[in-house]
């Protein structure tokens, strides 16, 4: 929360310096692209070989194979999704959403990719449609889809509040991985990771520079699309806050289940291969 505090005298230069131009911390313009056309084109004709409904205030897991697709939907009413993600033969590879953030944005939609964290770093889906991009961004400053929130957290809440509640999207996250993989539930937390925030509208105060939620616009039928490019295990959890409208890390809020479903094109998008581990030789220096 950095403002002016009016603490220390402002220098002659002050505004000079604060005139100086931005620039972008990682330029892309020579970070491969997805051909969104080819993965879009294979879309004809695939079948769905599965879906799992996540029920409010718990998470799910699901499985993808390189090469298909799969669709995170509203079915119900207005409702947030955390989604985690991880390699399926290796969970230290995992969703990296800082990475994500720098490389595409605050907030993402069709044509960006979820990057794998170090030394992986790899794309692991590509945002092939998203039914929200009409939204942009409004004028307080918010948007949908958001790398810049982490997921509400049972120690973050005990913290704030001096009470224990365990259906935040970290617990659920937990759990169902622990369920999937068949190891303890603290075994398995620190895998749990920082998330795409699905449908989750955010952004920051202008004032004090704080994160922000309002009223996600998500409604019945909405959704957002990947196209998996590695063999993935996703997580995806139903925010305890519901639509994320007044508060979430309660039993308060209104909350619906959201819908997984995964689809088998009948071949792969033309020029497509699996995505490799990073080259980089992990040498460091001398």
């Amino acid at each position: 929360m950095k403002r002016a505090r009016n603490e220390v005298t402002e220098p002659q230069d002050a505004e000079a310096r604060r005139k100086i131009a931005p620039v972008i911390c990682y330029p892309v313009d020579t970070l491969p692209r997805p051909d969104l056309s080819a993965y879009q084109a294979v879309r004809d004709g695939w079948e769905k070989v599965d879906e799992v409904i996540v029920p409010p205030r718990e998470a799910r897991t699901f499985s993808v194979p390189a090469g298909s697709f799969f669709r995170i939907v509203s079915i119900e009413g207005p409702q947030v999704g955390d989604l985690n993600l991880w390699a399926a033969d290796d969970l230290n590879e995992r969703f990296f959403s800082g990475k994500t953030r720098a490389l595409h944005g605050t907030h993402l939609s069709t044509g960006d990719q979820l990057w794998s964290c170090l030394p992986y770093l790899r794309p692991m889906a590509t945002i092939t449609h998203d039914t929200l991009d009409w939204y942009g961004f409004d004028e307080f400053g918010g948007s949908v889809h958001d790398v810049i929130g982490t997921r509400c957290d049972p120690y973050t809440h005990k913290l704030l509040s001096g009470h224990e509640y365990h259906h935040c999207c970290h617990s659920n996250l937990t759990r169902a991985l622990a369920d999937h993989v068949g190891r303890p539930r603290e075994a398995v937390e620190p895998a749990v990771h920082d998330v795409l925030n699905v449908f989750m509208c955010t952004g920051f105060t202008r004032d004090t520079g704080q994160y922000f939620m309002k009223a996600s616009p998500v409604r019945p039928g909405d959704y957002l699309e990947f196209f998996a490019e590695i063999d993935l295990v996703g997580a995806l959890s139903a925010c305890p806050g519901g639509d994320c409208s007044s508060e979430h890390s309660s039993d308060v809020a209104v909350c619906h289940p959201l819908l997984v479903e995964v689809y088998k094109p009948k071949a792969a998008p033309k020029g497509w291969s699996p995505a490799p581990r990073s080259s980089y030789s992990r040498k460091h220096g001398d």
